[in-house]
């Protein structure tokens, strides 16, 4: 009987420590497709309210008064908002300084003693920031839609995004073990797996197809393989962290390729990741020159952007608020004509792309 007491208590404590690292609370499951589909969104409602906690919105300053002349008849060397008035891009200016470098404040990009010069890097690269935060409010509609973005949706009152990267190279990886095809060292980009630990580089600066389903039930001509699906699956990793959310927040299980099976979201990603790779090789990577060597990374390349930089463990970047509703000017000009890539597949009810067309359709 005393045995028996024994395993039974002997029991109950492994059973109260296999409860207790159980995650609380209990998570949330949101449905995200037709049920039977495997389509859950699992959330677990305290990280939801930590991630709300840190990604409130600063308020806006107060609106300057409407009309008065061009700011560029008031200062020097305004290249990007000289047509904007004199008091909205002095109000622009202090919300940038609040976003960028609030405790540099306006010293950090300009010589106080001749506001005008570009001497400092940090104004020059300030400069082509704005332009970039334009472009993409302007020209990349399919992915931020009305809500926009500005310079704290991804500085969130630091100099330099808390979230960027930097390329890879084999020197700076040890390579005692001869080939490691890019995998076993861990990162947190992929969660800590062996998976690939660069999965930017081909797909976020590069144009690799990002695609692994065969389209051929033989080998012949075939060069996908588990080994290119693994980048695959670290880049999707990626998106996943990236977003706070599960693989089926876009795909449907029962078929990860079938974009008639998808979810909306999956084409907002398919531009999002156009979007990354667009601004990577137009704004950040032409400006490795313009930065000093302490901003490089170990490989000798400037900071770059990805999914992170923006959206920091949310489907939506600071909880979908707008900011740019405030701060009208970091809109951008009107869109010119055909600057973004056409829709993956056209309509999401359309069948999937064949063999060779809608490169990397996630």
């Amino acid at each position: 009987m005393k045995a028996a007491n024994v395993i039974r208590h002997a029991l109950l404590v492994a059973c109260l420590f296999a409860i207790g690292a159980c995650e609380r609370p209990s998570p949330l499951e949101k449905q995200q497709g037709y049920r039977g589909t495997g389509m859950v969104d699992v959330q677990n409602p305290r990280r939801v309210q930590q991630k709300a906690a840190e990604n409130a919105v600063p308020a806006p300053l107060p609106a300057a008064a409407a009309g008065g002349p061009p700011a560029s008849t008031a200062f020097q060397n305004l290249q990007v908002l000289g047509n904007v008035s004199v008091g909205e891009f002095t109000r622009l200016m202090l919300a940038v300084t609040s976003w960028v470098a609030p405790k540099e404040g306006c010293n950090y990009c300009h010589n106080p003693a001749n506001m005008a010069s570009d001497e400092k890097y940090t104004k020059v690269v300030a400069r082509r920031m704005i332009q970039m935060t334009q472009h993409i409010n302007a020209d990349w509609q399919q992915h931020v839609d009305g809500t926009g973005v500005t310079c704290y949706t991804c500085h969130r009152g630091n100099p330099v995004p808390s979230q960027i990267w930097f390329t890879h190279t084999d020197d700076v990886r040890s390579t005692f073990a001869g080939n490691k095809g890019g995998q076993n060292a861990p990162t947190a980009a992929v969660g800590l797996t062996s998976l690939p630990y660069d999965p930017f580089s081909p797909y976020l600066l590069g144009d690799a197809d990002i695609r692994e389903v065969s389209q051929t039930p033989l080998a012949s001509g075939n060069k996908r393989s588990v080994k290119q699906t693994e980048w695959t699956y670290a880049l999707m990793m990626h998106i996943s962290q990236s977003l706070g959310v599960n693989c089926t927040y876009c795909h449907n299980s029962r078929s990860f390729s079938d974009w008639s099976q998808s979810s909306p979201p999956r084409a907002t990603a398919w531009y999002g990741i156009r979007l990354v790779r667009d601004i990577n090789n137009n704004f950040l990577v032409p400006l490795q020159a313009t930065l000093p060597r302490e901003r490089h990374g170990p490989a000798g390349d400037g900071p770059k952007a990805n999914c992170a930089t923006c959206h920091q463990g949310l489907n939506k970047p600071l909880q979908g608020v707008s900011m740019l509703q405030n701060y009208a000017a970091l809109r951008g000009p009107a869109p010119a004509a055909a600057t973004t890539p056409s829709s993956p597949v056209g309509l999401m009810s359309a069948p999937p792309p064949a063999a060779g067309e809608a490169r990397e359709a996630r």
